[in-house]
């Protein structure tokens, strides 16, 4: 049975409070509409990104679904409302909003979405409390993170009991770039988004599996957003640098051995390359992932899988569907029946 999954989805709210009003600093995001079908994100008075009702109006994402041949789509917040540079409490603010709007809209069409929640990582404390919520009471499926946390890389110590309780639970994990390394650099051609995203996807990987993150959690599920950004090419360089400095190694084996546990969404546009991730990781770590609705998307959906022509016919209904719902927990006649 082929199901359609489109794994990496982003969403916010039509309606965004003014935080900056109700706690200071100029970094959070509003949405301005600009007609009723589009909108800029805004972050300290100046335009972030021009947007349309597709990242709020599930009825459009509908519509759009419907035309590009998808079933279902996993939402997730948009990572600029991260927000972990804020104070705890207001950021956790930021995260019901948008988690509860999620959680409303999977509720209101359940066969047609799935849900991943977000949390105030700079206090581990918090997050955990709002990822008990996310997941045992709004019944979303998963948490996504950013691949690091106030200049902190995953591997910091002072994340050890928010992956603690996120392997307990069996929360998935989505990682998706944000705040990315040598930002100054990359001013000009959108590098940011075409860099120096993969280039900190790759850093966040490198940091879980050489720091020991994955060691200490074995059965952590983890899936990075961008086919894992460069992670899946630099990764033998890791294992050469464990090889040959011993004295720095946290782990009892190199790094490719935990990154045989980690899942990647298939959005690196080229059959060649999408080949090299199921050649290195298995064809069953790999989940059809969009973008949707942003311009660097993939369309249709899938299009990189349906182009890689020496897929098995398991194998592709395994990447186009099976595989994000088996990350998620979720059984295939859990779908069929909805």
């Amino acid at each position: 049975m082929e199901i359609r999954v489109d794994f990496h989805t982003h969403i916010i709210p039509e309606e965004i409070p003014e935080f900056a009003k109700k706690y200071g600093g100029s970094r959070w995001p509003t949405l301005e509409k600009t007609c009723s079908c589009g909108a800029n994100i805004m972050v300290a008075g100046k335009v972030f990104r021009e947007v349309t009702d597709q990242v709020w109006s599930p009825e459009k994402r509908i519509r759009d679904m419907d035309e590009e041949g998808v079933d279902i789509q996993v939402l997730s917040p948009i990572p600029v409302t991260f927000s972990y540079w804020a104070e705890a409490e207001a950021a956790e603010e930021m995260s019901k909003i948008q988690n509860d709007f999620i959680s409303n809209t999977v509720k209101q069409y359940p066969d047609r979405f799935i849900g991943l929640g977000t949390v105030p990582l700079q206090d581990v404390k918090v997050s955990i409390r709002e990822m008990d919520r996310c997941m045992h009471e709004l019944g979303l499926k998963g948490i996504e993170i950013g691949t690091n946390i106030n200049g902190k890389n995953l591997d910091d110590p002072s994340f050890l009991a928010f992956f603690e309780m996120a392997e307990k639970w069996e929360v998935p994990l989505f990682v998706h770039p944000w705040e990315t390394l040598g930002t100054d650099r990359m001013p000009r051609h959108n590098f940011m988004y075409t860099v120096g995203m993969p280039s900190e996807t790759a850093l966040a990987a490198a940091s879980l599996v050489s720091g020991g993150v994955m060691e200490k959690f074995p059965r952590l599920k983890v899936c990075f957003a961008h086919g894992g950004g460069s992670f899946p090419y630099i990764l033998p360089r890791l294992d050469q640098g464990w090889k040959v400095w011993p004295h720095l190694r946290v782990t009892s084996k190199p790094p490719s051995y935990y990154a045989k546990n980690f899942y990647f969404d298939s959005l690196n546009y080229d059959p060649l390359t999408l080949k090299y991730l199921i050649d290195s990781f298995g064809y069953e770590k790999i989940v059809m992932g969009s973008d949707y609705p942003f311009l660097l998307r993939e369309i249709p959906p899938g299009k990189v899988i349906d182009d890689t022509l020496e897929l098995t016919k398991e194998q592709r209904i395994a990447i186009l569907g099976k595989n994000a719902l088996d990350f998620l927990n979720i059984k295939v006649k859990e779908v069929a029946k909805r």
